[in-house]
């Protein structure tokens, strides 16, 4: 496949073989350069301290080798002391200078010993495990949402399907760009440095697996490009994407797109909209959103709602549409009058960000 995209598009071939693709990884709260920089300056200022204590208290310290203790005789006792080695030619003898070993030093000494430990634990046992994971969870992907791009319009559905109650864990997003990835991690999704017009980096993420697709990748061509490798990858799977020029919907739904959005179009719908009536724009935006009083609901018909008429929806909701055998319905049709198993049917239904009661919409 990825022959056959280099030859359609010889452009964008360099760039493709260029770009590979990184695990799949979740955010991590602090950076490991700044987890490890953190637990060493610890570590040293607990030295530091320990270092200062026997300094001060030097004189209740006996060097068996010259019979001085120097400053530098001071920093072998304590990193002896520290990590308990004890080879006996610098030694406590005064009753003050034990009881500093005892009750200061020795809690130190362990406090060192743990930031070590756990420093070991976190950046050699911990991060093997959590690679090993991401591996498991990347080999067991299933009926995810995957969201290739991650710009405005990719950001923004991946906020509007956390906002409807899809578990961050359950999305994964693939972006060439590292900064672009950074703000995605930030949501708590899945997320993979890579090129999504590869066959490699969609099969990393299961794509034949997925719940959906949707594809965003900022320009009609590689986002058309997407398409064709996703619907190759993955024939059965509903894929949604964005693009810009009229003249591409058609390309893209011969690419295998099942939506096609255009946002240039749908704000001109918006704008008309208004030119209409002062709220027609403001109850659009108000469908499309999770947040507002009222929201689309797209579904198949259940056993119990099959005979009955759209306006007779189990849910309460207020049918506007069927959908069967490709043939979209309204429902002021008559056979919206008796609904058939298979059918899918888009109603209204109220959000429950809104007023559940009463809806003036």
């Amino acid at each position: 496949m990825a022959k056959q995209l280099d030859t359609l598009f010889p452009k964008d071939a360099p760039k493709r073989r260029k770009s590979g693709f990184r695990p799949l990884r979740r955010a991590v709260k602090i950076p490991v350069w700044g987890d490890l920089g953190i637990r060493l300056g610890l570590a040293l200022l607990l030295i530091s301290i320990v270092v200062m204590i026997h300094w001060f208290d030097r004189g209740g310290l006996v060097d068996s080798v010259d019979g001085e203790v120097s400053f530098l005789d001071i920093v072998y006792f304590t990193m002896i002391s520290i990590t308990t080695t004890g080879f006996g030619d610098i030694a406590p003898v005064t009753d003050r200078a034990r009881l500093v070993e005892a009750v200061i030093v020795t809690p130190i000494r362990f406090a060192v010993f743990f930031i070590f430990v756990g420093t070991a634990y976190n950046f050699i046992i911990k991060r093997s495990w959590e690679k090993w994971r991401m591996n498991r969870i990347q080999e067991k992907l299933s009926n995810h949402v995957i969201v290739l791009g991650f710009g405005v319009s990719g950001s923004e559905s991946v906020t509007e399907l956390i906002e409807r109650g899809m578990e961050p864990s359950n999305i994964v997003v693939v972006d060439p760009s590292e900064d672009r990835l950074v703000e995605a991690e930030k949501l708590g999704v899945n997320v993979m440095n890579a090129d999504a017009t590869r066959d490699q980096t969609l099969n990393a993420v299961q794509v034949s697996t997925a719940q959906s697709v949707l594809v965003s990748a900022g320009r009609d061509d590689t986002s058309i490009l997407i398409v064709l490798t996703v619907r190759h990858l993955a024939p059965k799977v509903p894929i949604s994407v964005v693009v810009r020029a009229d003249d591409n919907e058609l390309l893209a739904r011969q690419a295998g797109a099942d939506n096609v959005i255009n946002p240039v179009r749908f704000t001109g719908l918006l704008l008309a909209g208004s030119a209409r009536g002062a709220h027609i724009s403001d109850y659009l935006a108000d469908l499309a959103s999770v947040t507002g009083r009222v929201q689309l609901v797209e579904r198949v018909v259940t056993e119990e709602e099959c005979g009955c008429s759209i306006e007779e929806l189990g849910t309460g909701g207020r049918g506007l549409r069927v959908y069967r055998d490709g043939r979209a319905i309204g429902f002021w049709e008559d056979e919206c009058q008796n609904l058939q198993p298979g059918d899918i049917v888009v109603e209204i239904v109220p959000s429950m960000n809104g007023e559940t009661k009463g809806d003036g919409h």
